[in-house]
């Protein structure tokens, strides 16, 4: 294993080819032009193909295509790009092709700014294009969480036969930290069964989205579903910190989480017991962890750097046997561990968001 000093953009990139990355295909938009300005020197070297699409809308095509003959793939974005993608991410859905999806996101709407948001929540976990469809959503924290998720993600997509998309930020996207480079042997998945390519020898085989018989769609469609709960049931992956003697839980995914975690050392030296549950698993959701914490812990409070999105995933959980604060910052800007801990301390908020409906009441002293 190499220890190396990494951007997180690079560490997605160099991540994926050794995870057995043979095609790419993006467009260039900040945050994230390291990936593909990485991958357009070093996929070629290793064997593998680069293009720099016309468009987003035909990257993530010719992503279905290459998916479609059995290669490993992936595209990144940022947020207005991934919004151009959404209708082919249905598809390869829709078809069970696999594929890694990266959004370093951006603030917006709109084009908004390039500095780190979290305001895609919805857009990756509900399903952004068309139809009853998901996609496996892991959230790193960290330029490490960066290099072992993009791994996995390639893992996970072959053997789900779905999209899996690895949801960034700007802020871990730019960031530089050591990166221990683990290099695991790969796991191979039979694809002989379905994968486009030739039919010498063998009946044609045919990848389709578009089912007119009667009950075929549903019959599709309740297949589908029943890979989303085997999720449920087998993907969620999460952490926790200081829960032991916690009284009060933050619950926050990526760079939020991880500068939450700083406000919660100082608010224990302080004598808060507070603790953290980070998901990193946006979808399938922690929902399981949380409702079992909500039987002992009083007062949740999710830190999310969007108008509050998570928190509704956090509401269902709780299912009213706690209450559920949120501190949101939707502005795209820079938040800091003092803005998250000035926000707990505190018994209300800035004006300005007690007008945006953000008011967080903790009561904590």
């Amino acid at each position: 294993m190499n220890k190396i000093l990494m951007k997180g953009n690079e560490a997605v990139a160099e991540a994926a080819i050794q995870a057995g990355l043979k095609f790419y295909a993006g467009y260039p938009i900040t945050p994230q032009n390291e990936i593909p300005e990485y991958l357009s020197k070093k996929l070629p070297e290793a064997g593998g193909v680069f293009i720099q699409a016309e468009s987003e809308i035909a990257a993530i095509n010719m992503i279905y295509g290459a998916s479609a003959c059995g290669v490993r793939v992936m595209t990144s974005s940022s947020s207005p790009g991934i919004s151009l993608k959404q209708e082919a991410i249905s598809y390869l859905a829709g078809a069970e092709l696999p594929a890694v999806i990266v959004n370093m996101m951006r603030g917006g709407p709109g084009l908004g700014n390039i500095s780190g948001s979290q305001a895609d929540y919805f857009q990756a976990v509900k399903g952004g294009g068309h139809g009853d469809y998901r996609l496996l959503v892991y959230a790193p924290f960290s330029v490490q969480e960066m290099w072992d998720y993009t791994i996995l993600a390639f893992e996970k997509a072959d053997e789900w036969r779905n999209p899996v998309m690895i949801l960034g930020d700007g802020v871990i996207a730019q960031m530089m930290e050591p990166v221990v480079q683990r290099f695991p042997e790969l796991k191979t998945f039979d694809k002989s069964s379905w994968a486009l390519t030739g039919a010498k020898g063998r009946p044609s085989r045919f990848i389709r989205t578009l089912f007119m018989g009667e009950g075929e769609l549903e019959k599709r469609n309740w297949k589908l579903q029943e890979k989303y709960q085997q999720w449920k049931e087998k993907e969620v992956r999460y952490e926790t910190y200081f829960i032991e003697d916690a009284e009060v839980v933050i619950v926050a995914f990526g760079s939020a989480a991880r500068i939450s975690i700083s406000a919660i050392k100082r608010l224990r030296r302080e004598g808060i017991k507070i603790g953290l549950l980070r998901p990193i698993t946006l979808f399938p959701f922690p929902e399981e962890p949380i409702r079992q914490l909500a039987q002992e812990i009083e007062k949740f409070i999710v830190v999310e750097f969007n108008a509050g999105q998570m928190v509704e995933d956090v509401r269902l959980a709780v299912n009213g046997m706690a209450e559920v604060y949120l501190y949101g910052r939707p502005g795209g800007s820079i938040v800091t561990a003092e803005d998250i801990y000035e926000a707990i301390v505190r018994d209300t908020v800035t004006e300005k968001q007690v007008g945006l409906g953000l008011c967080l009441r903790s009561k904590i002293k």
